[in-house]
């Protein structure tokens, strides 16, 4: 019933609110079950305990202080949270943790050799590849991830022979790229640091 049908009867807001005692739970609130699980990351194993709605973002930043991976649109839309699963690239704030028991998770943190750069951050820095540096770990680990989908033969949406190896060229990269945005505009330089790191990357 309507509030403005209650008064036009005569019944009072509270007679229609039931007893503290029968008010639904809702979930999500306090006592929600936690889920125990583990987590390779960066070669370090780590066990869990989280609420099964947790993003493997918020499980990196927020439970393991690996805040190199940025929290940028939460939409999947910017590409600045891209880690790498299983040596493969995704968008962290859109994968819950739970779906990742078990995997080893490669984030900005892990690509260096201690202070030796891993080839394409040095090449980030060598071309400028960066400004602000907000985006820039998910671009390097995106192209990361890029580098071994090329190698592996899969062709992207401006591939033009399907048959053939897709080649290195500065339009693979960016279509291969494009889901990693920058909003300083550093796209040649990122294009260019990738191509120069490509032949040292593995």
């Amino acid at each position: 019933m309507s509030a403005g049908a209650r008064r036009r009867r005569g019944v009072s807001d509270a007679s229609c609110v039931p007893a503290c005692g029968a008010l639904p739970r809702v979930a999500g609130f306090a006592g929600r079950p936690m889920h125990s699980l583990h987590l390779n990351v960066n070669g370090t194993e780590h066990r869990l305990e989280l609420d099964e709605r947790t993003t493997l973002l918020d499980a990196l930043r927020e439970h393991l202080g690996l805040t190199g991976t940025k929290k940028g649109c939460d939409h999947g839309q910017c590409g600045a949270c891209t880690v790498l699963v299983e040596g493969r690239r995704i968008n962290a704030c859109l994968s819950l943790a739970v779906m990742h028991d078990g995997d080893a998770v490669t984030t900005i943190e892990g690509l260096a050799e201690g202070e030796r750069l891993h080839p394409l951050q040095a090449a980030f820095v060598a071309r400028d590849g960066l400004q602000c540096g907000y985006c820039t770990p998910g671009q390097i680990c995106s192209a990361l991830g890029m580098l071994r989908e090329l190698r592996a033969g899969m062709p992207s949406h401006v591939t033009q022979d399907l048959l053939a190896a897709p080649e290195l060229a500065d339009q693979e990269i960016r279509e291969r790229m494009s889901g990693n945005l920058c909003r300083c505009s550093c796209y040649p330089n990122i294009v260019a640091a990738i191509r120069d790191a490509a032949q040292d990357v593995r």
